[in-house]
């Protein structure tokens, strides 16, 4: 069967295409907005939206006063598609996974103030809700008819269901629409899957503030008043420093660098920096021996109170852990596009140029300061274990342990341990997971337009059998075997080839076939046909391999008695003649097959080399050329 070339979703040209497939960069996720009215203009439509985005602003405003983005924000932008007004946005997240849940929260909660919004959202991994929810989908749905069937709409998750006694297939967005404003009371809620899938957001609104981490460190009085002036620049001086490279490392050093430092170990200044919980542990985490001068200078604050016990040397590295980070940023070109960047350039030259002068040690206490509890990065592995083991919960109140990490973490530790219990306690699921899986279940690598061709080839490849007769037929004409020895071994070789599937734990039945191999296996070595090396027989026949064939009849086809000569120059012979079983089209075939390997190592030969036959090198290629062999 021709081997199915990968699905890629992708039409050339003259095949219906319309351009190139769009896949989303990592730690991306995309959302989009749609007003579905009928009874709106296309003017009113976009007023609309406006207002959906004012909406969201006034969410950001209320909710994100000291929220710190891993990357990047929420970004609505007014785009035309499918010939109507709608509001798109792309975030980069990165590491953040809380980032990507926030948006999720602030589009379903605004859903509920715009009953006639519509709105998508998807990552990287296509409908990453309904990978939330994998354990409470219907049957009908998974990731090749996904795209553009799952909705929010009024705080729920709806579903467009497939067409009635329609092949499965994924919907384009103009189908979507048309399903949406022609039928909308048909698309399917189910509460048990839109549970699944937004049960991250249980803890929210609240658990956007203690996504962040305040923590009190030392840092160049410079950098100081920049960082106060926006903390937002924390995430990619962190990222920079997290990312750093050898050049970046060559620009902190002064002796590499001709044009200086930004911001210069010197004049410390003691501040609360306010991090997102997975930038402090990427900062805290990194282990680095800082070069010149950058060393020497935290050699010095070690030296000084708060920073000589163990507690304050941790928060003194990270003070220039962060230093060098916002000078990587900087200093590397980079970066030199980030509007973070260039903010910060405008900044330092209002400093430089002295229209803003730096802040004084009273200003900054006047600042005030905040150190959080770092026990959210403490890991008690007892109390994980008893998660992992489901048994989390079973502690008496007042006595539970010190945990492994935040609520958020245990939550979804919890959720994980529970879904894999219910698979497990799941009566359908077998060794390879849930069983009565429907064709649409199984990622074919085909096109669904080409299933119906699929399953035929399916159902030809179950229509094969085993043919007795023709095994019969070449097993006599490859061994050469007389006709007397021929009915036990090929019974014997029908029995094993009837075997459809053993079961291996069975003692008795494994038994049996051992036993029948072992029998089979010294038939075969009894006449010779497992013996790699030359019998006299073999090389009797492989003297004159033609011998048959000039006898044969016109038809091409026929059987021959072949005497072995018995001469000082051909091997040793009794003399006696033996009956060799030749077909004529299965020689001719051999042969053509071994010319065309062209003197290569290949099946033909490995094969008359199993027989015994060792044919000379064909040197000249064609049969009308002179010299062939």
């Amino acid at each position: 069967m021709a081997e199915i070339p990968p699905k890629d979703d992708f039409k050339w040209f003259g095949e219906g295409f319309q351009g190139f497939p769009k896949h989303l960069p990592e730690d991306v996720v995309e959302y989009i907005i749609f007003v579905i009215d009928s009874k709106l203009s296309d003017v009113q439509t976009r007023e609309r939206l406006q207002a959906f985005k004012r909406a969201m602003s006034d969410l950001e405003k209320k909710f994100l006063k000291e929220y710190t983005w891993q990357r990047e924000g929420i970004n609505l932008e007014l785009i035309r598609e499918e010939g109507r007004w709608a509001l798109q946005g792309r975030t980069n997240y990165g590491d953040s996974v809380a980032d990507e849940w926030l948006i999720v929260y602030f589009l379903r909660e605004l859903s509920k103030q715009f009953p006639d919004a519509w709105l998508r959202i998807y990552d990287t991994d296509g409908e990453f809700l309904l990978i939330e929810a994998a354990n409470a989908l219907p049957q009908w749905i998974n990731p090749e008819i996904a795209e553009n069937r799952v909705w929010i709409n009024s705080h729920k998750l709806l579903l467009i269901p497939l067409e009635p006694k329609a092949a499965p297939k994924p919907l384009s967005l103009s189908e979507a629409f048309k399903t949406i404003r022609t039928k909308p009371n048909p698309l399917i809620h189910l509460e048990k899957v839109e549970k699944e899938a937004f049960h991250r957001l249980s803890n929210y609104p609240a658990a956007i503030s203690s996504n962040q981490h305040h923590a009190t460190l030392p840092l160049p009085r410079k950098l100081a008043a920049i960082l106060h002036t926006n903390l937002s620049y924390i995430s990619p001086a962190v990222e920079a420093f997290y990312l750093r490279d050898p050049i970046s490392l060559r620009l902190i050093q002064p002796k590499h660098n001709p044009k200086g430092l930004t911001f210069p170990p010197e004049d410390w200044v003691t501040v609360s920096v306010r991090f997102t919980r997975v930038l402090y542990a990427q900062l805290r985490s990194q282990e680095w021996v800082p070069p010149e001068p950058w060393g020497a200078a935290l050699a010095k604050l070690l030296l000084s109170s708060p920073w000589r016990d163990s507690r304050g040397r941790e928060k003194a590295e990270m003070g220039v852990k962060l230093a060098v980070g916002f000078e990587m940023l900087l200093q590397s070109q980079t970066y030199a596009d980030k509007k973070a960047v260039r903010e910060i350039q405008l900044l330092l030259e209002d400093i430089t140029s002295g229209e803003e002068p730096l802040p004084t040690d009273t200003e900054i206490e006047e600042w005030g300061k905040r150190e959080d509890d770092e026990a959210w990065l403490d890991i008690n592995f007892e109390d994980f274990e008893k998660e992992l083991s489901g048994k989390g919960n079973a502690a008496p109140e007042g006595l539970e342990g010190r945990g492994f990490g935040d609520k958020a973490a245990q939550e979804n530790l919890r959720k994980m341990v529970e879904r894999f219990e219910d698979f497990l306690k799941d009566e359908d699921a077998g060794l390879e997971g849930a069983q009565g899986l429907d064709d649409m279940d199984m990622d074919n690598d085909s096109d669904i337009s080409d299933g119906d061709s699929d399953a035929e080839d399916g159902d030809h490849e179950r229509d094969i059998e085993f043919d007795e007769n023709e095994f019969s037929r070449l097993l006599r004409e490859m061994m050469g075997m007389p006709s007397s020895e021929k009915e036990t071994l090929t019974s014997k070789a029908h029995d094993l080839a009837r075997i459809k599937e053993v079961d291996e734990t069975d003692d008795i039945e494994a038994e049996e076939i051992r036993k029948l191999s072992e029998r089979m296996e010294a038939e075969l070595n009894e006449h010779g046909a497992l013996n790699l090396d030359p019998t006299p027989r073999k090389l009797a026949a492989a003297k004159d391999p033609f011998a048959a064939m000039k006898a044969s009849s016109s038809k091409g086809k026929g059987k021959e008695k072949a005497t072995e000569p018995d001469t000082e120059s051909d091997v040793e012979s009794n003399g006696e003649e033996e009956e060799l079983d030749i077909d004529f089209n299965l020689a001719k075939n051999l042969l053509e097959s071994f010319k065309g390997q062209g003197g290569m190592a290949g099946p033909a030969g490995n094969l008359m080399g199993l027989m015994g036959l060792q044919f000379p090198r064909d040197e000249a290629g064609d049969d009308d050329e002179p010299g062939r062999s």
